[in-house]
């Protein structure tokens, strides 16, 4: 697995353009039913189309058998080794969101949820609650006074917020209060070193206070909280690989990620159709767009295939606009595998497609995981993914004498 910097004498600036489109929880699963994935089910002519003139190939995010978050997966995407840079989600929620991390701060990603009169876990995200029932929700508990420093809770996105933690020697190297399962208790964070007592305390009386706060709540009655985190610090992607990088994403953690690896994240609205018009305007203005579909992955994670699948034939009709504008090199990625009989990120290999002026096709007729693992590219490390695409818009010089 490479790295973004191991190569940096051979990145050269080009005019070139290039489009990184990653589909959120790509990768599936056969049914059991039909034997066919979420893609094999789906209908994407404009996908497969562009799959029968690209260099295809299947990724691994991280490693064989791990299942990664959605941060490592876009970090390996964008050309940052995930063992190498990790970084808490926490952190990139609040920057996507725009929270201000001073040195010390430790956030937290929070999701809203459900529990039932014994206090056991009945829905991990609250129904989806929506925006509006979730803001009034974090203004109250942003209010909430710590003995041990300050807490501030921000609303990210339906029934996710961010609370930043602020006071004297704090430590991220928590546990995280989301057992990840229905039917139990949330859980107490825990110190997972000795310096990180003060700050478990202090997390553990804002969960508590919360709670009785909430208590009269129809659905978002509780709380959890994961992905401590602190600012974390990468090599910018615009300095390694001499571009002038872009992002445009609808949810907030990924203009997080985006920010953290120096790119400059352009505002959008809360759709993809808003965020390929937003490509469209700023065509001219940078020479690499990164740009995110996240609905395929809810719907995996949600455990319904039918809907994932529709997830995916709503993203095919988008792809003809993103390649009327002609870019030198467009990529179609995904973070990682989010089957929905499992309803839950995977280690499975995730499809890839690159189509550039130097790809003619190599029969590799649909734009699925059976159909990609017979392409041409292979099965690589998607760290992997940034190099080609540099390498194939004229952007890498010859590597050594």
């Amino acid at each position: 697995m490479i790295d973004v910097e191991e190569l940096r004498d051979c990145y050269t600036k080009t005019p070139s353009k290039i489009v990184l489109l990653v589909a959120d929880g790509l990768g599936g699963l056969a049914h059991p039913d039909t034997g066919k994935s979420e893609l094999e089910t789906a209908y994407t002519p404009n996908l497969d189309a562009l799959a029968q003139e690209s260099a295809c190939g299947l990724t691994t995010p991280v490693l064989p058998g791990v299942a990664p978050g959605s941060g490592p997966g876009h970090l390996a995407l964008f050309g940052y080794d995930p063992l190498k840079h990790q970084i808490g989600r926490g952190a990139l929620e609040a920057l996507g969101i725009e929270v201000e991390l001073q040195p010390g701060d430790v956030a937290a990603r929070g999701n809203f949820c459900t529990v039932d009169s014994a206090g056991l876990l009945v829905d991990r995200r609250a129904g989806r609650i929506p925006t509006e029932l979730s803001r009034p929700i974090c203004e109250r508990l942003d209010k909430i006074e710590l003995s041990g420093g300050e807490v501030d809770v921000f609303s990210v996105q339906d029934y996710r917020f961010v609370a930043r933690f602020r006071g004297y020697n704090l430590s991220a190297e928590l546990s995280e209060t989301d057992p990840q399962v229905s039917g139990v208790e949330a859980l107490m964070v825990k110190p997972l070193r000795p310096d990180a007592q003060k700050t478990a305390a202090m997390v553990n009386e804002f969960v508590s206070k919360a709670a009785l706060m909430m208590l009269e709540e129809e659905r978002a009655n509780m709380l959890l909280l994961r992905g401590f985190a602190k600012m974390p610090s990468l090599p910018p992607m615009g300095e390694v690989y001499r571009l002038n990088p872009a992002a445009i994403a609808a949810y907030p953690m990924y203009r997080g990620l985006a920010t953290v690896a120096g790119m400059k994240v352009i505002p959008t609205g809360r759709t993809f159709a808003d965020e390929v018009e937003t490509l469209r305007e700023n065509w001219d203005k940078h020479d690499f767009f990164f740009i995110h579909y996240k609905p395929a992955d809810a719907a995996g994670e949600d455990g319904d295939f039918d809907a994932k699948v529709q997830r995916l034939e709503e993203l095919d009709p988008f792809i003809p606009a993103i390649r009327a504008l002609n870019p030198d090199v467009l990529m179609v990625a995904g973070d990682h595998a989010t089957p929905a009989i499992m309803a839950a990120h995977s280690w499975h290999p995730v499809p890839f497609m690159l189509n550039s002026k130097l790809t003619r096709g190599e029969g590799v007729p649909t734009f699925d995981e059976r159909a990609c693992a017979l392409g041409a590219i292979g099965r690589i490390p998607a760290t992997s993914v940034m190099v080609l695409g540099l390498s194939h818009a004229g952007k890498m010089n010859k590597f050594g004498p």
